[in-house]
């Protein structure tokens, strides 16, 4: 599970800076990439990775705002011409939907996948036997939420030395045990997985919060995450032109973060305005509050590895 950054810019795009995008590459979980936010030019960003776009399942947007969602019809276009047939999912606010159809039949543009859309609300957004995701609605200026992606337990290790002891060795055998809950050995055995499967591994945690002014009740729904993303559109000095705008200082972040007991903070969505000593006050004011913060530039990716790892 990785998590890529295609774009950490506020607004506008700058030349060191793309408008909001990232994907959570889920390759070895599902054969698939989640993005999260697509801002104007995210096909763009995405042509300097290994990202493909038909890899891409599902869409989830945080709000409506253009340097969210700019990037939506073309990427959306654009992948038709990528061998794109396997159907893709947007998640977001009320009006997403209208946008994109509303884009693709002025342009004219046929897809040859199906599209599907799922207008987000409060709760349990999307679940599987792998993953839930949550939403929470955030305090900005429109519509915005924050999405919590949690990992289902994953089951334990086989534990080898006890087959051993008992004569079976290594071989497709033991994958079999793994799989199935029982397995008949050739001498008429019956192994029971459970007996032979160590401790569930406790599933990861990424909580993506899009636009938003910090309120009290992030702290439980971020609660104990692997990976953190808040937005840090201004620096703590800037504390009245956040409220104003709907946005949050480094400081609030960080803050969020050491009252939530999460395990890393990524900062992102940073204003053009803070350049070279600026931007290293922002860090600075961060891990003074929480010493396990980055600020993210655009291609930066973050391995998010088992809680019980960290």
């Amino acid at each position: 599970m990785e998590l890529r950054f295609l774009g950490t810019g506020a607004g506008i795009p700058s030349k060191e800076r793309n408008v909001s995008a990232m994907a959570l590459e889920l390759l070895q979980e599902r054969g698939s990439v989640w993005l999260f936010d697509c801002g104007e030019a995210t096909q763009h960003q995405i042509l300097h990775t290994s990202i493909r776009p038909r890899k891409l399942e599902k869409i989830f947007i945080t709000h409506l705002h253009g340097d969210h969602i700019y990037g939506l019809p073309g990427i959306l276009s654009s992948r038709s011409f990528q061998d794109g047939i396997t159907p893709l999912t947007v998640y977001g606010p009320e009006g997403i939907e209208e946008y994109v159809r509303t884009s693709l039949q002025i342009s004219g543009t046929q897809l040859t996948y199906p599209l599907y859309f799922q207008t987000v609300a409060e709760g349990i957004v999307f679940e599987d036997e792998q993953f839930t995701i949550q939403c929470l609605e955030l305090d900005h200026k429109v519509p915005s939420y924050g999405y919590r992606i949690t990992e289902k337990d994953l089951p334990g290790q086989l534990l080898v030395d006890k087959l051993k002891d008992l004569g079976i060795n290594p071989g497709p055998i033991y994958q079999q045990i793994k799989e199935n809950e029982q397995t008949f050995l050739p001498d008429g055995k019956i192994i029971e997985r459970k007996d032979f499967i160590g401790q569930n591994k406790q599933g990861r945690v990424i909580s993506i919060i899009g636009d938003t002014r910090y309120f009290k009740e992030l702290i439980p729904f971020v609660n104990g995450s692997d990976l953190l993303v808040h937005e840090a559109t201004f620096q703590a000095a800037d504390h009245r032109l956040a409220h104003t705008y709907f946005h949050s200082t480094t400081e609030q972040a960080a803050n969020l973060a050491a009252s939530a007991n999460v395990k890393s903070l990524v900062l992102t969505h940073i204003s053009s305005r803070y350049q070279g000593k600026a931007l290293q006050q922002l860090i600075q004011e961060a891990t003074t509050i929480f010493s396990n913060t980055t600020i993210a530039n655009d291609f930066d990716s973050f391995q998010i590895t088992n809680s019980e790892a960290n």
